[in-house]
């Protein structure tokens, strides 16, 4: 089982090279369905690591992928511009879920 990765920046991509993760770089939506579907169709592809701002270019297809395939497992990871969650969002759940502010 490997790792894929699918970027939209080269540095992201160039990183995980380093550890020995293969991709593409893409930054349409037609491109990435394209990846994701390439990704699904290689039996040895058990992860697929996506930044979340190509997560947010399709994200009825990452989820119901996610819902309805239990491989690949998608992972969304930050790009090199950070995440899009806010600063507290780990403390915003927990307060959400049991209505605790800490």
């Amino acid at each position: 089982m490997k790792f894929f990765l699918i970027s939209d920046n080269h540095d992201t991509k160039v990183g995980l090279r380093l550890a020995g993760i293969e991709g593409v770089v893409v930054h349409l939506e037609n491109e990435v369905k394209a990846a994701l579907q390439t990704a699904v169709d290689d039996e040895s592809v058990g992860v697929v690591l996506m930044t979340e701002t190509l997560v947010n270019l399709c994200p009825e297809l990452v989820y119901d992928l996610k819902l309805h395939r239990s491989r690949p497992l998608i992972v969304e990871i930050p790009d090199r511009h950070g995440n899009g969650r806010a600063k507290d969002s780990i403390t915003k759940y927990v307060r959400d879920a049991i209505g605790v502010k800490i």
